[in-house]
C-alpha cells in the first residue's frame, strides 16, 4: 500500500472555497481602502453644507452625509482606520498572548500559576468595558486606540499557546536541549514557538476580526478617533438617526462593511485551522 502524504498547506487551504471566499473579500477591501482614494478622490477634511445629505448619483456614488462629505470616499477613509487598527491591534494582542503563555506553559508550577491566575481575572472583565473606560479617560488617537485594544485582547491567545506549550515541552527534542545544556529561553525560541504556528497564526485572525468588532463598539457609542477622522463604527453612529429619514446610504455601506471583513476574517481562520489540522483527516 502506498502511502498517501498530506497535501501542502496553500493546497488544503485553497481546498476550502469559504476561507479562499473570505481572502478574497479581504483582499478586495485593502484594495477598496487603500488605493480606492487614489482612484476616487474626494475631500474629507472640509465641509460642504450645499452638498448635505445627497442620495446617491453620478455625482456622488453613494450619496453625501450631514455635512456634505462623499460618503464612498468616507467609506475609504473610514475603512483604512478599522482595517489598520484592527490587523495592527490583532497582531499585537497575539504577540502579547504567544509570549505570556509560552513563558507560562514552559515554567511550569507557581509562575504558570500566578500567570495564568493573571490572565483567568483579565477574562473575568469584559474588555468592551476596559476599552469604552480608559477611551472615555484618554480619548486615544488611532496609536493609542491600537495600544487599547492590544492590552485588552491578548488573554485568549496566551491561553492558547499555554496549552500548546504544555504539551511541546516534555517532547525528545526539548529534553534533549535542556540536556545538552541549551537555555530556557532558547527552547522557547528554537522548539516552542516555532511548533506553535498553526495554533498562532489561527489566533491571530480572529483576534484582527475582534479587535475590528471592537473598534466599531468604540466609535459607535462615540469614543472612538475623532473627527475629522472616522472609521467604519463611527460611520455607523452618525448614520443612525439618518437612516430613520430613509437616508440609508449613511448606514447600510459601513454596516455591511463591517460584517463582511469580520465574517471573511472569520472564514481564513477557520480554512487555516482546518488546513493545519492534519491528523484530524481520514
Amino acid at each position: 500500500m502506498i502511502a498517501q502524504f498530506p497535501a501542502p498547506l496553500s493546497a488544503r487551504f485553497a481546498r476550502n472555497r469559504l476561507a479562499m471566499g473570505g481572502l478574497l473579500i479581504v483582499a478586495l477591501f485593502l484594495f477598496f481602502c487603500f488605493l480606492g482614494p487614489a482612484l476616487y478622490s474626494t475631500d474629507q477634511t472640509h465641509t460642504d453644507l450645499t452638498q448635505v445629505n445627497l442620495p446617491p448619483s453620478a455625482a456622488h456614488w453613494l450619496g453625501t452625509d450631514a455635512v456634505g462629505h462623499d460618503q464612498l470616499g468616507r467609506l475609504m477613509y473610514g475603512g483604512q482606520v478599522s482595517l489598520l487598527v484592527g490587523l495592527t491591534a490583532g497582531v499585537l494582542a497575539t504577540v502579547i498572548g504567544t509570549l505570556w503563555g509560552a513563558v507560562a506553559g514552559y515554567a511550569g508550577g507557581w509562575v504558570d500559576a500566578v500567570m495564568m491566575r493573571v490572565v483567568d481575572a483579565g477574562i473575568a472583565i469584559p474588555a468592551l468595558f476596559i476599552l469604552l473606560v480608559v477611551s472615555a479617560i484618554t480619548s486615544p488617537g488611532t496609536p493609542g486606540l491600537i495600544v487599547i485594544l492590544g492590552l485588552v485582547s491578548w488573554l485568549v491567545p496566551s491561553r492558547l499557546v499555554r496549552a500548546e506549550t504544555l504539551t511541546l515541552k516534555n517532547r525528545d527534542y526539548v529534553l534533549t536541549l535542556r540536556a545538552t545544556g541549551g537555555t530556557h529561553g532558547r527552547a522557547i525560541r528554537r522548539h516552542i514557538l516555532p511548533n506553535s504556528v498553526s495554533t498562532i497564526v489561527v489566533a491571530a485572525t480572529f483576534q484582527i476580526a475582534d479587535a475590528i468588532l471592537l473598534v466599531a463598539y468604540v466609535s459607535y457609542l462615540g469614543l472612538g478617533v475623532q473627527p475629522p477622522k472616522t472609521d467604519w463604527g463611527g460611520m455607523l453612529s452618525a448614520g443612525l438617526t439618518a437612516a430613520y429619514s430613509g437616508r440609508w446610504w449613511l448606514i447600510v455601506p459601513p454596516g455591511l462593511a463591517i460584517i463582511l471583513v469580520v465574517c471573511a476574517f472569520n472564514a481564513i481562520g477557520d480554512g487555516l485551522r482546518d488546513a493545519f489540522d492534519v491528523k484530524g483527516r481520514g
